[in-house]
């Protein structure tokens, strides 16, 4: 369930999963600048990291390891957790001496934090956004007004109205020639993107089923009991438990099936139109969150093709974590195991034995590591980079696949993205003293799913006085 491992123990961030991430968020927005662009493999690039949990931690160790095309040093952090702060520089610092560069008075906390730890970079530096999802828009929109290159942890969005606005931002990033590098790592695993190429000239066919599958025991922050009450208060608990919450990451269903969502797509070259799905929670206990443990989800392409993604977080089952591609001559193998792993293989009939084995690749890079490289080879060069689009459309189909599984409903994708239900609507306007957006009731449970009664929205909603 881990990338392939690396000598470098801060060299991929999936390496920091058992670390709750954390997040910061927004208040006024200010500022435009213009633009700067690294001249190749010479400027000093500087990195600002908002979001110090594992998934910062790992993707600036990622962004560190790129010193071969040019120097690069992280100089500020931002998060509204001190303790995770602490411990993610203290593990940069430990894993890269020479290149964090980070100060007392560039540690910053706080839900305005991210704007200061910004403010610490120029025009054409890159800011890495690994927040819970939530904030993205809000960061990402002070972010293009600074006139910084991004990158953003998936997902992008959980709800319609934040997904038309990523792709409104996606436009005024691209206007102002900024990079931004999403994390679907799957896009720049070199053995997928062989296969997708194998793919599409035809070595399978025409693919007409795909399938994924991420079935293993209870991981993240998926699963909660209620808030204890005192500190953390509410809001900042919701915030460090954001599995747990449709608001802060789409739940387990979003953060942790979009990956093979978006590379089954990709081979395909194409999202899907429609979902219809069956999910359910066989085992609530005392948690209170809002996630379903297990889910069943038919996606179904213009063409008829279907996919199947099967998702399950339940001790002691039979666990998979897998996928595959179907075609007209042949199937293939797209990840061995976990959201990327090697190697992929392709092969003649729908039998993946090795009398049968066309190809399997052979390449053992590390795709969080490939991520960074592109990332940054675009910034030094000046070339177009953007991938905000075709991750705010993973993030759109995974949410339609979920909320189908929520509600009961068939849904379609344009019926989805026409959607007003803003699961966070004044994210930027969080302090300390805000509620969360979803409030408990007096015995501390959440509104959860319940297909078939409440169809409209994921979750019952109290209607606007």
């Amino acid at each position: 369930m881990n990338p392939p491992a690396s000598p470098n123990p801060l060299r991929s961030r999936r390496d920091f999963l058992k670390t709750t991430g954390t997040v910061v968020a927004a208040s006024a927005l200010a500022g435009v600048s213009i633009p700067y662009v690294h001249a190749a493999g010479s400027d000093l690039v500087q990195l600002a990291l908002v979001g110090c949990g594992g998934r910062g931690t790992g993707a600036a160790a990622n962004a560190l390891n790129t010193t071969n095309l040019g120097p690069i040093k992280l100089v500020a952090m931002a998060d509204v957790f001190e303790s995770k702060q602490k411990a993610s520089f203290e593990s940069l610092s430990k894993g890269y001496p020479t290149q964090v560069e980070v100060t007392p008075e560039s540690k910053h906390l706080g839900f305005d934090a991210y704007q200061h730890a910004m403010d610490h970079l120029k025009p054409g530096d890159v800011v890495i956004l690994t927040t819970p999802l939530a904030f993205r828009w809000v960061h990402f929109t002070y972010a293009i007004q600074k006139g910084l290159n991004v990158f953003m942890e998936k997902p992008l969005t959980a709800d319609a109205p934040t997904s038309r606005r990523m792709l409104k931002l996606a436009d005024d990033a691209s206007a102002k020639n900024l990079k931004v590098g999403v994390g679907l790592m799957s896009r720049h695993s070199r053995s997928m993107e062989e296969l997708h190429q194998r793919i599409q000239d035809g070595e399978i066919g025409e693919i007409n089923l795909m399938r994924g599958y991420r079935m293993h025991g209870p991981v993240g922050s998926a699963f909660s009991e209620k808030w204890p009450g005192g500190e953390p208060n509410e809001l900042l608990w919701q915030i460090k438990r954001f599995h747990s919450f449709l608001w802060a990451s789409g739940g387990c269903y979003s953060d942790f099936y979009i990956h093979h969502i978006d590379h089954l797509c990709w081979m395909k070259n194409a999202w899907p139109i429609k979902a219809q799905a069956l999910g359910g929670r066989h085992y609530r206990d005392n948690y209170v969150d809002q996630n379903f443990d297990v889910y069943s989800v038919e996606y179904t392409f213009a063409d008829g093709a279907k996919m199947y993604m099967d998702g399950r977080c339940i001790q002691g089952c039979n666990s998979i974590y897998s996928s595959y591609a179907h075609g007209s001559k042949g199937m293939a193998i797209v990840s061995k195991a976990s959201d990327v792993g090697v190697p992929s293989s392709t092969y003649k009939g729908q039998n993946p034995d090795r009398a049968n084995q066309i190809w399997t690749s052979t390449d053992k890079s590390n795709p969080y590591d490939n991520e960074w490289v592109d990332l940054m080879n675009a910034i030094r060069n000046d070339k177009p980079y953007s991938e905000v689009k075709r991750g705010v459309q993973a993030s759109a189909v995974t949410s339609m696949g979920r909320m189908a599984a929520h509600t009961g409903m068939e849904i379609t994708y344009e019926d989805f993205m026409a959607l007003e239900h803003e699961y966070s609507p004044n994210t930027d306007k969080f302090t300390n003293d805000s509620a969360p957006p979803v409030t408990s009731d007096k015995d501390g449970k959440y509104p959860v799913p319940m297909p078939g009664i409440c169809t409209k929205t994921e979750y019952p909603v109290e209607a606007k006085a």
